[in-house]
């Protein structure tokens, strides 16, 4: 009986339903847009930071160069040496000066200790450096005397005698620098390797920790005109290409990948690193696990992804803002309204359905059942707004998908004691400068089911509270108001 007259009822009055499901729908889609569009942007901070240090990394562990008015080591500065010998006029030289790049160095035994630190699941070490190649070529001279020719002179020759000059001759060299970065290869799964995609070959085997094998960055190895099987010269050694890799992010943490102990070698830096990669136990306990690393390990700077993403800002930052912020705010608000606006209609509807409950209650229909008969037409009003809620709103996260707009996430430099100095952006990963940089990261809105569950649940939301206005209206008819308005 109650199904039958609630159905007969949703058809009479199509109309009233349809107003209050479409108010009902538009707060709900919002709700789902707003949502699905903050989970995107939390994703795209979440890429900026992977690409800064890796892939399943909660936390780095550095140490800034101190200046030397604290008495601290000076910046090193690269020095070239060539020897200009007439047999060497025309031929090619080159030398390479590979230096330790942007923090000061820890000793190996500092990995091992940051890793018995209580919350520390794992800790590995790496050692950013950056290669500065000079190659070029010295041409002698030609020696001329007053008023005729005369033999050669220039770089390596004799004095020219009195009354001639040298003319011509000079040297001629390019410099090139690229970075490079020595990672554990016994740990693949951290460190900032992680956040590149290998695109062709392979990565490096746990037993090649001594083995001259690289790994290339795929924009390195495409303007140096680089494939799988060449090899690459780093400061007299070869190593062999094994693999080409690719960002994640479109912004690479180095341009080469050697074994560590390998770049060690190069830097004449053994049983040296420049970054410690840590990842805690319990994602939970990361700053307890940061304090006591700062306290046991002294010297050192701890920084986690909170730290570097306070230092994301550019239209990421901002778009960000707005969809936590003002996005939020907005749905509450359509949300309440859109509530509200259910209530009154529903209300108003049974103002106007007065003798027909009147006559029921006449019939014998306590205040109870017309009440039930009242919420369970809102609570179904509430569920058509919620099809056509998650149906609009699908259609929104999707919209934004496919444009997909791209965002830019600026990575701020900072101070050498905090984020964006020391293990942060612009400088907490190998290879990286200490200015800031800027990343682009397209924007989707993934809808999982957790929005439309929340979707469903305001939506039978939605239907009660209507209820509860009609039904409290309904409540309150008496069988005499019905039979004053019988014609």
């Amino acid at each position: 009986m109650y199904f039958t007259y609630l159905r007969r009822e949703l058809r009479r009055r199509r109309k009233v339903a349809l107003v209050v499901a479409s108010g009902l729908a538009l707060g709900i889609a919002l709700v789902i847009v707003v949502s699905s569009v903050s989970s995107g942007m939390g994703k795209a901070q979440e890429k900026v930071l992977q690409s800064l240090y890796g892939l399943g990394t909660d936390m780095t562990v550095t140490k800034a160069m101190e200046s030397s008015e604290e008495g601290g080591e000076r910046p090193e500065r690269p020095r070239f040496s060539f020897d200009a010998r007439d047999e060497d006029s025309g031929e090619e030289q080159s030398t390479d000066r590979v230096m330790v790049q942007g923090f000061q160095s820890l000793a190996g035994s500092t990995v091992d200790k940051v890793g018995e630190q209580s919350g520390v699941a794992d800790a590995v070490g790496g050692l950013s450096l950056q290669v500065v190649k000079v190659s070029g070529e010295f041409t002698r001279g030609q020696f001329q005397q007053d008023g005729q020719g005369g033999g050669q002179g220039g770089p390596g020759g004799a004095e020219p005698p009195e009354g001639g000059r040298v003319q011509g001759g000079g040297a001629d060299f390019d410099v090139n620098s690229y970075s490079v970065y020595g990672t554990d290869v016994t740990e693949p799964e951290l460190g900032p390797l992680t956040s590149s995609r290998i695109t062709d070959g392979r990565t490096f085997k746990a037993s090649e920790t001594g083995a001259k094998v690289a790994v290339v960055d795929s924009a390195h190895a495409k303007e140096k005109e680089l494939e799988t099987g060449d090899t690459v010269t780093v400061k007299g050694t070869e190593f062999k290409i094994i693999g080409i890799a690719t960002a994640e992010s479109g912004d690479a943490a180095a341009d080469l990948y050697l074994p560590l102990k390998q770049a060690q070698t190069l830097a004449d830096a053994k049983d040296k690193v420049t970054t410690i990669y840590v990842r805690a136990t319990d994602s939970q306990q990361i700053d307890s696990v940061k304090s006591a690393i700062r306290k046991n390990v002294s010297g050192t700077t701890v920084t986690t992804s909170a730290d570097l993403a306070d230092t994301v800002s550019g239209s990421l930052s901002t778009a960000s803002s707005l969809a936590t912020g003002v996005g939020k705010w907005l749905s509450v608000t359509v949300l309440v309204a859109a509530f509200l606006v259910a209530g009154l209609l529903t209300s108003s509807a049974v103002s106007r359905r007065v003798r027909e409950f009147g006559t029921l209650k006449a019939l014998g229909w306590t205040s109870g059942r017309v009440t039930g008969q009242v919420v369970g037409e809102a609570v179904v009003h509430g569920l058509i707004g919620g099809v056509l809620g998650i149906a609009l709103g699908l259609a929104g996260a999707y919209a934004v998908t496919a444009i997909s707009p791209t965002l830019q996430a600026e990575l701020g430099s900072g101070g050498t004691g905090g984020p964006g100095g020391i293990g942060g952006p612009g400088g907490g990963g190998p290879g990286q400068e200490t200015a800031a940089k800027t990343l682009e990261v397209a924007l989707t809105a993934p809808v999982g089911l957790t929005t439309v569950a929340l979707a469903v649940g305001l939506a039978v939301a939605g239907g009660l509270v209507a209820g509860a206005f009609g039904g409290w209206r309904a409540s309150r008819l008496r069988p005499a108001d019905a039979l004053r308005r019988v014609a």
